[in-house]
């Protein structure tokens, strides 16, 4: 049966869990996974005075994001098969170091290509905390703690880009923007001494695997024509590209169709990670009851159903928000199940899959947004049927792990 195949290391040795699923250690985990979201979202409320002090414009700005999201993806790619080879923990503290350099460019930056630099060296730096995160997690935990580890990173990283706004705004207008830099850098160095003291080096020598150019594209060969890695990999990567969809589409929805202000926005957005935050925590019991697969597949259906409701349904507030919220609860339930599903057969290459895991979800969060944008229709409905079209092929993608 699926359900069974999915709690079973097919050809790969298994690895026992070496720690206690502790909420100090769950934090850790999830700060480092929700790194990269936060520093991405946090400057947006700054956009207009940063525009002013580096002469540029708010449209210009958005460099700072295309560069962030290349080099973010493409570093991963390098990230997850080193550590395989030479261990997680120096690549998390060096990732971490980096991350703290490129936040003081921003923070000192004059003019925007310096601002642009910055935001390179940062994404190339939290690259390795996001993929490491669940790297991580897959040395220390299997089966059903590995699904409640997952689920809590999954609810940290969809929550930050709801938060991280708010957050930002608070801090532009009390400190100034650099401020926003200052606080995402200092963030990160405790997290490094956090993670030296607490954790340190969870990849045993042992279990290390080559990293020369032709083992690690090898690797990645293998994962993309293995159908127990890139069937729900796949899923979980539309689906995770349909939530980035959201966040890009959402803001033209709010304010320009219902008259939001900024302030209103961010309380919106902000809104939206309860329900995530439910659905992390309800997946794993509902796994533990009907199995990871099986559960999966239930979340890719409500998240469907509230796509298509999106779709076909009025243009109405009231229903945008019932839709969204249907939409939300099913991808809250199949993010984190999906990850340990597609995870969980690769303990050696831990590093790897989730770099590539990492990866194709970037790709799908860049199609997503492209097409929605290259739509001919209103911003309302471009939602909708990105969020059905991507739904509809996550659904088909997870069949195909039977």
């Amino acid at each position: 049966m699926m359900q069974e195949q999915t709690h079973v290391a097919q050809g790969d040795e298994a690895q026992g869990a070496q720690k206690a699923l502790t909420g100090e250690l769950l934090f850790l985990l999830a700060g480092l996974a929700a790194l990269g979201a936060l520093a991405t979202n946090i400057i947006l409320p700054a956009f207009p005075d940063m525009a002013v002090a580096l002469g540029t414009s708010v449209i210009d700005l958005s460099a700072t994001f295309s560069s962030f999201f290349v080099a973010f993806a493409v570093g991963q790619l390098f990230v997850g098969p080193l550590s395989d080879r030479f261990g997680r923990r120096w690549l998390v503290l060096s990732g971490l170091a980096a991350f703290v350099a490129g936040s003081a460019i921003c923070a000192f930056a004059s003019t925007l290509p310096q601002l642009i630099g910055g935001r390179v060296v940062q994404a190339l730096g939290v690259c390795a905390t996001s993929v490491l995160s669940r790297a991580v997690a897959r040395d220390l935990f299997d089966g059903e703690a590995l699904a409640r580890a997952l689920s809590l990173i999954m609810v940290a990283m969809a929550a930050a880009p709801g938060f991280s706004p708010l957050l930002g705004g608070a801090i532009n207008s009390w400190l100034g923007w650099q401020a926003t830099f200052a606080f995402v850098g200092a963030l990160a160095v405790g997290l490094a001494v956090h993670y030296n003291i607490r954790l340190g080096e969870t990849h045993e020598a042992d279990k290390r695997s080559a990293a020369s150019v032709p083992a690690i594209l090898g690797t990645y060969r293998q994962l993309m024509i293995d159908r127990r890695f890139i069937a729900p990999a796949l899923a979980v990567s539309l689906v995770i590209g349909s939530l980035y969809a959201f966040f890009a589409m959402a803001p033209a929805i709010l304010m320009a169709g219902f008259h939001f202000s900024p302030f209103g926005l961010g309380i919106f957005f902000a809104s939206t990670v309860f329900v995530v935050f439910g659905a992390g925590f309800l997946a794993p019991r509902l796994a533990h009851r009907w199995g990871q697969a099986r559960t999966a597949r239930v979340g890719l259906v409500i998240a469907l159903t509230g796509s298509i409701a999106l779709l076909v349904g009025k243009e109405d507030f009231a229903f945008f928000c019932a839709a969204l919220t249907v939409f939300l609860l099913g991808m809250g339930m199949v993010n984190p199940l999906g990850t340990a599903i597609a995870l969980h057969p690769f303990g050696r290459q831990a590093g790897a899959a989730s770099a590539l895991l990492g990866f194709l979800q970037m790709g799908c969060a860049a199609i997503a947004i492209s097409v929605g944008a290259m739509l001919d229709a209103p911003a309302y409905t471009s939602l909708g049927i990105i969020l059905t079209s991507s739904l509809a092929l996550a659904f088909a993608a997870f069949l195909a792990l039977r």
